[in-house]
């Protein structure tokens, strides 16, 4: 069905291409159907009302004329009848003859003489006619109307020539089958012996013809007005769709960086000052965005000159606090806590001093991937066994579960080692003494690590904010842990420099759950991932993407509770 359905939709398939994209042929297209139909409606009311005036007048001719017709021919056959002798053959025919004559060529009319009525009407022999026609061409109520009614009697008929060449066209002097219309009357011989039924059968050539010229005139007309309005309509649609498509492409080059691009405006009409009012939106939105840029590169360029000028003096106060650490047991108690606070503090703050330097990596675009490898499971693991001392002090149980038996990817093992190692560090510091999974899964296209907490979860507000630098969803507790408030910024940066995703579920009271994609062959594009991110233990769960994925189709495959697509969220 879908291929016979793209056959019959090929040949009009440009037709609907100019439709959907082109705003001209829009107006262009509807103004021809709605001018067509419109045309069609006064071309039809127009050829009703000449076929009716002209079928009346003919009617209105054809009775007066058949009328005086009849009264003649009864005059003729009283005057035959002086001779107080019935009409002789030879009176018949003269009178048919006679009416033939004066038809005229080609013939007005067409004489049939029946009678007399007495006999059957319709016997062979009994029927004259000036012209060879079918019986049928006198109907058949017309002729039992004659026999039983006096007077002038008609109706509309179809002429049936028995001779007629169907191949000619009214005007050209030959006979053709038509329409027409049949006038009757009784005549009587002198005397009331005999009783004849006379008809006229009139055709309707001229008004067909007549008929036939306004048709070619309305559909010449037609046609020229068609064509005529349709290049109307294409002039006035193009001064107005020209200017929206200058526009159009000034924007396309403003928003591909080419912020100098302005429209040039002629004229004080309503484009003119559409196009001065764009140019004055542009002028304001390249200020501001050079002023964004440039407090980016200060930002930016700060951030880099303040890590790389405070390593210095770190390492000279790191070797310092290092001699007062190992000497610390030959200093008074409180000296003795003094030196040890530095020693964290001091670690603290390189870590930090670690962060900004990654994060000006980042942001100067000199990060780069050594990639190799990486076997998800064992790299799990090892984080795990590293965090071990971290998740006894918080009583937390971590374990590890894996859903693949091999479940490698090309990926820098030191990156991805930090993402993971920065999930699970946050989901110990946010379990409050419950457990932790780290949930490892992997098919054909994608690997996927993912760390579930039964915690206190994310907020709506919290979970699209999660991956912003410096954030914290509780500042004042998240700086008695020692956290920075860049890790899940660099684990972001760091996904995406592999072309991966790194997504958060949370919900208040029901823990949440990191999942990080990666293409199992550097380069390629990820359509889905082998771990749902809505955690499959629950019914409902509201997700939060931290990338803009392409869409994708519903996974195939994957574990219970996976959601259709690529869930949808807020990008950091």
């Amino acid at each position: 069905m879908r291929t016979l359905k793209r056959l019959a939709i090929a040949p009009i398939r440009p037709l609907i291409n100019a439709w959907q994209v082109s705003v001209q042929a829009r107006v262009v297209f509807s103004t021809l159907l709605l001018g067509a139909l419109v045309l069609s409606l006064t071309a039809w009311l127009l050829l009703t009302q000449i076929s009716t005036g002209l079928v009346d007048s003919k009617r209105d001719t054809s009775l007066a004329q058949a009328e005086a017709v009849f009264s003649e021919v009864q005059e003729d056959l009283d005057a035959a009848g002086d001779t107080r002798a019935p009409p002789a053959e030879s009176t018949i025919t003269g009178i048919i003859n006679s009416l033939a004559s004066r038809s005229g060529s080609p013939p007005a009319y067409v004489v049939v003489l029946s009678g007399p009525l007495g006999i059957e009407a319709d016997a062979e022999g009994v029927r004259r006619t000036s012209m060879q026609v079918s019986v049928d061409s006198v109907p058949r109520d017309l002729r039992i109307q004659t026999r039983e009614q006096s007077g002038t009697l008609w109706t509309y008929t179809t002429i049936d020539y028995l001779d007629a060449d169907d191949q000619a066209s009214p005007g050209d002097g030959g006979i053709r089958d038509g329409a027409g219309i049949a006038v009757g009357t009784r005549l009587q011989t002198p005397g009331g012996e005999d009783e004849y039924a006379l008809y006229l059968l009139y055709p309707f050539v001229q008004q067909e013809q007549a008929l036939n010229l306004v048709a070619r005139a309305v559909v010449v007309s037609g046609v020229l007005l068609m064509a005529l309005v349709a290049g109307i309509a294409w002039l006035v649609t193009r001064q107005v769709v020209t200017p929206v498509r200058l526009a159009r492409r000034i924007a396309e080059r403003f928003a591909s960086d080419r912020l100098d691009e302005r429209i040039q405006v002629k004229g004080r009409d309503d484009i003119a000052r559409l196009g001065m009012s764009f140019n004055q939106m542009a002028t304001s939105l390249q200020r501001q965005i050079r002023q964004l840029e440039d407090l980016s590169r200060m930002q930016h360029r700060f951030v880099s000159d303040v890590s790389h000028e405070l390593r210095t003096p770190l390492t000279t106060v790191r070797m310092a606090a290092d001699v007062l650490h190992d000497a610390r047991a030959d200093f008074d108690p409180a000296t003795a806590r003094s030196a040890e606070l530095l020693q964290a503090e001091l670690d603290r703050f390189e870590s930090l001093l670690i962060d900004l330097l990654e994060i000006s990596r980042f942001d100067a675009g000199a990060a780069r991937l050594e990639l190799s490898e990486v076997d998800l499971v064992e790299l799990a693991h090892q984080v795990v066994d590293a965090q071990r001392l971290l998740s006894e002090r918080a009583g937390v149980s971590v374990r590890v579960l894996s859903r693949s038996l091999c479940a490698t990817a090309q990926a820098d093992p030191r990156r991805v080692e930090r993402i993971v190692r920065n999930l699970v560090s946050n989901a110990i510091a946010h379990a409050q003494s419950r457990r932790v999974e780290v949930i490892v899964a992997a098919d054909d296209q994608a690997a996927a690590v993912a760390v579930r907490d039964h915690g206190r979860g994310l907020g709506p507000g919290e979970a699209t904010q999660v991956f912003a630098r410096f954030w914290r969803a509780d500042p004042a507790r998240a700086r008695a842990g020692g956290g920075t408030g860049l890790g899940l910024a660099i684990a972001l940066e760091d996904a995406q420099l592999h072309g991966g995703w790194l997504q958060a579920w949370g919900e208040a009271g029901r823990g949440s759950q990191f999942r990080l994609t990666l293409p199992r062959r550097a380069g390629d594009d990820l359509r889905h991932s082998p771990i749902p991110l809505v955690p499959s233990d629950l019914s409902v769960g509201r997700a939060y993407s931290t990338t803009a994925p392409p869409p994708a189709p519903p996974v195939t495959g994957s574990p219970a509770g996976s959601p259709t697509g690529t869930p949808g969220g807020v990008r950091s």
